[in-house]
């Protein structure tokens, strides 16, 4: 990593290795399906362990799970000091990605052969992921309407004032 690569602390900025994880994303997917993918969602980021500058970073992606024209891709972030050879995980995602023909519909995408245990776990641990995120969805969906539970959790916030 490079001083450019840098934010105001002089740690690496988390929107570069976004942009980076978007690419291994991409080169990921459009390899398994053979079609140019686009980024449907991003699930969960977390910022595990800074990364410094001069350290090398290896992200490493798989296919976890396939849809009908969708694929999870898990990508794991590692540095490594160069000089101490110390490894530290530093993020992990997993982006939807869609496949595209060149009219920029969507196309299905071939199915997963699972081979090892691990890549059985992680093809269930992205299907529960994928039950979770609708039942969120539908849970979360946008309602214009204020409910007397919803007012009441505002108006026992310790951090917000209600003055409607």
């Amino acid at each position: 990593m490079l001083p450019s690569h840098t934010n105001f602390s002089g740690k690496i900025h988390g929107g570069y290795i976004l942009s980076l994880m978007d690419q291994i994303a991409f080169a990921c997917a459009s390899k398994h399906s053979g079609n140019y993918c686009v980024t449907a969602s991003v699930d969960t980021v977390d910022f595990l362990k800074p990364i410094e500058v001069g350290e090398l970073v290896v992200m490493k992606a798989s296919v976890n799970f396939v849809g009908r024209t969708s694929m999870v891709v898990g990508i794991r972030v590692e540095s490594e000091d160069i000089h101490s050879g110390i490894i530290k995980h530093c993020n992990s995602s997993y982006f939807t990605m869609v496949a595209k023909n060149d009219k920029g519909e969507s196309m299905p995408v071939p199915g997963l052969v699972l081979k090892t245990e691990k890549e059985v776990r992680r093809f269930l641990t992205s299907l529960r992921r994928q039950e979770m995120k609708k039942n969120h969805r539908k849970e979360t969906s946008f309602n214009t309407e204020l409910r007397n539970e919803d007012l009441e959790i505002l108006r026992n916030s310790h951090k917000v004032e209600l003055q409607y």
